[in-house]
């Protein structure tokens, strides 16, 4: 008798097969949507899922080399630089096809000699954002390569030195440039502002090298600044519409500009006709005060409807010019006030802004206040109620002060104080908030 072959069931694909088999086929505009969301650490590590996905990480054209990419953990400093080096170096040999965005910022990132070489490669592609960020060390020198990336449309260093060559003709498509720490001198930083005819978002962090800062910019919509420097000049920028700017530093300029000079007041506000929100920070407002501070601007700041003041409410200089943006800002709707109260014994005292002559003065768009870091000063409070008395559509107030360094009795009565004054708006709330 012939034998039979003993009849099987068909073999069911475990569930992790199956899953497997569904990872491998996915869409390929799937696979690059998953892999851009991931860490560059990662997405490597997806390798292992299938051959369709062995190869796919190395056509990303994000690359961002950061803490959370790049895991080192060792206290040997040239051990850190040899792994991250070794890193960047084996993902550029093994990439193909073009990268738009480079990001190197890792907490234990010096400035190395391979940045260069890195950058040298990166110049040859069509590189669009480039940001560096040396955390540790000395400002890194940037190579001249840098200057080449002509695809750049965003630029962000921190900690380095920038010298551009003579051949350098600007990057004409760059839009957006944030350099904090950094060193540069007054012609190279002047030329390379000029010389980007599209960008619209300057930030400029702890700088030196250069204490003008004269911006030639017609496209810029964002300013964003933050150090020590003697002028700042807007040149053609009427489409400037946010603005932040601090003066770290208290420098004790002259007031009295030369004779026949216009004000910093006039001169800051003269190119900046589409102003929307503006923050002036730290010793800033001081900067303004030079030279005889108008009641109003010559011309008012229609579209201005955000302010925030770091303001000494003891300095009469500082309270005329706060008086005077706001008296030129018609459509102001919010308004944000934070005392500089380690000023307020060495300032000369204010006089009543009333007696000043400003008592007819409504601000009719002003709905939101908010007074911070006060210590309970007449000049604080003056002003406070000065603001309530003219302003007819207020519907908010916050009043926060600086410290209980006064006594608790002492916030109280400034609380009591704050609910007898007059309001001109019916439904004006006043909200009073522990320090």
């Amino acid at each position: 008798m012939s034998s039979m072959k003993q009849w099987e069931p068909p073999k069911v694909p475990c569930k992790s097969e199956m899953e497997v088999d569904n990872i491998t086929n996915l869409p390929e505009h799937v696979i690059d949507k998953i892999l851009s969301h991931l860490s560059l650490r990662d997405a490597v590590r997806t390798s292992v899922l299938s051959s369709k996905w062995r190869y796919k990480w190395n056509t990303l054209p994000h690359l961002v080399f950061d803490n959370q990419s790049v895991l080192v953990s060792s206290q040997d400093q040239t051990l850190v630089k040899n792994k991250l080096v070794h890193i960047v170096d084996h993902v550029l040999l093994l990439h193909s096809g073009p990268i738009q965005k480079f990001k190197l910022s890792h907490r234990d990132l010096q400035g190395v000699s391979d940045i260069d070489k890195w950058i040298l490669f990166l110049s040859r592609g069509a590189l669009k954002e480039f940001v560096l960020e040396i955390w540790k060390g000395h400002r890194y020198k940037l190579p001249s390569s840098i200057y080449f990336c002509q695809n750049l449309i965003h630029l962000e260093l921190f900690n380095c030195l920038l010298r551009p060559p003579a051949t350098f003709a600007g990057f004409k498509n760059l839009k957006s440039i944030d350099l904090q720490h950094i060193t540069m001198d007054q012609n190279a930083f002047e030329y390379l502002i000029s010389s980007c005819p599209l960008l619209e978002r300057l930030t400029l962090m702890n700088f030196d090298g250069f204490t003008n800062l004269n911006i030639h910019a017609p496209n810029l919509l964002f300013f964003d600044i933050g150090g020590v420097f003697a002028n700042v000049n807007f040149q053609d920028t009427f489409q400037l519409a946010v603005v932040s700017i601090g003066l770290y530093s208290n420098m004790g300029f002259d007031r009295n500009l030369p004779f026949g000079s216009a004000s910093n007041l006039i001169k800051f506000f003269g190119h900046l006709p589409r102003i929307q929100r503006l923050e002036v920070q730290s010793y800033f407002l001081k900067y303004l005060t030079a030279g005889k501070v108008p009641r109003r601007l010559p011309t008012p700041c229609i579209e201005l409807s955000f302010l925030s003041l770091r303001i000494n409410f003891s300095d009469l200089d500082e309270s005329l010019a706060a008086l005077c943006l706001l008296r030129s800002s018609p459509n102001l709707h919010e308004l944000e006030m934070l005392a500089r109260p380690e000023e307020q014994n060495a300032a000369r005292v204010s006089a009543n802004i009333v007696e000043e002559g400003y008592e007819n003065c409504p601000f009719n768009q002003l709905r939101f206040v908010k007074i911070a870091g006060i210590s309970g000063l007449r000049q604080e409070l003056n002003f406070i109620k000065f603001l309530l008395a003219n302003s007819p559509v207020l519907e908010k107030m916050t009043v926060k002060p600086s410290s209980t360094d006064g006594g608790w009795e002492l916030l109280k009565e400034l609380m009591k104080e704050l609910l007898r004054f007059c309001r001109a708006s019916v439904q004006a709330q006043i909200i009073y908030l522990d320090p």
